[in-house]
């Protein structure tokens, strides 16, 4: 059975990538899911809050008693000598990398065009073979506009691509007015590869302590249907590649998203809950699926259920929404 596919350049031997979690910031973990099966894997993000951070905590230390005496500035290091930003995060690429034969994907989140875009450099240069571009970014400010949250991202990916020359994926909001318009917009921009979609924190309520909750909820099957309609609508009409992420649960939603178009699915939650050997379960099933229909490859079955390729291209339109909502008899 052949599941070789493509991704963002990048030949892979099978379709499921680990997308970033705790798991991955684990040597063992990356080693592990190699074994088991994984075709590449995404390290957690570097957040721009940390190298931030980081930045000023040196400004800090250089500046305490400075002027003490003129001897003072030459006991702290030079700007170029000290590794302002997570040292660790590029061990961590520069480990994995040297350790896996499967491409190790690094993620950046941030919300501006500064202050981690230049660490993108230092990521390429630590090994890594491609980087995700997590642009978390939650418009709260009321004065923003749909065109300035869209420049956004554009300046970022922008400002990432004239900085390193290894594939970049971009992991892309579902609240956008205008996804598939979007998605050419980051196309032109220099994106090669779109991860659908982003899980934005979604805050609860406590009403007995009159408390905001932070707490995450790992994703369930049901939250696949968003991302597969805009997979299956982008399929055959984006020249980037498309990875599907969200709701893996099992091999039916990996088949789901395969049907629509997806590239690559990426899992976390499945891991999480499972740990990394589940991986296999998933293959497993999925290699299951295609003999069952006598299917010779994954190239084969990918795409067949997008938008341009079944008989009704109306099923992913308004049209079906009609024919929907009249034939719902309840429960």
């Amino acid at each position: 059975m052949d599941l070789t596919t493509r991704y963002m350049g990048l030949d892979l031997k099978n379709h499921l990538v680990a997308s970033a979690s705790p798991l991955n910031a684990d040597l063992g973990n990356l080693k592990r899911l190699e074994d088991v099966g994984t075709a590449a894997v995404v390290l957690p993000s570097l957040f721009e809050e940390q190298i931030e951070a980081d930045a000023a905590r040196y400004d800090h230390l250089s500046s305490v008693n400075a002027e003490s005496s003129p001897e003072a500035q030459s006991y702290f290091p030079a700007p170029a000598d000290y590794k302002v930003g997570p040292r660790q995060y590029l061990d961590l690429v520069r480990r994995a990398s040297g350790s896996l034969d499967i491409p190790v994907v690094a993620s950046l989140n941030g919300t501006t065009d500064h202050g981690w875009i230049s660490y993108a450099k230092s990521i390429e240069e630590a090994g890594a073979a491609a980087l995700e571009l997590n642009i978390y970014f939650i418009p709260a400010d009321l004065s923003l506009t749909g065109h300035d949250v869209e420049q956004r991202y554009l300046d970022i990916l922008k400002a990432v691509r004239a900085m390193v020359s290894i594939p970049i994926a971009v992991k892309l909001s579902p609240y956008f007015s205008a996804v598939g318009s979007m998605a050419l917009a980051l196309e032109r921009a220099g994106a090669d590869a779109l991860v659908l979609f982003n899980r934005f924190y979604e805050p609860d309520l406590d009403i007995a302590r009159l408390q905001v909750l932070a707490d995450l909820k790992l994703s369930q099957p049901n939250e696949i249907r968003l991302p597969l309609l805009w997979l299956a609508v982008l399929s055959g009409r984006v020249k980037v590649s498309l990875a599907a992420t969200t709701g893996v649960t099992s091999a039916d939603e990996v088949v789901k998203y395969l049907l629509a178009g997806a590239d690559v699915v990426m899992t976390t939650s499945a891991l999480l809950r499972h740990g990394v050997d589940y991986v296999a379960v998933l293959l497993a099933g999925l290699t299951s699926w295609l003999r069952a229909r006598e299917f010779a490859s994954l190239n084969h079955m990918r795409g067949i259920l997008s938008q341009q390729r079944v008989q009704d291209p109306q099923a992913f339109e308004r049209a079906n929404y009609i024919k929907i909502l009249q034939g719902y008899g309840g429960s």
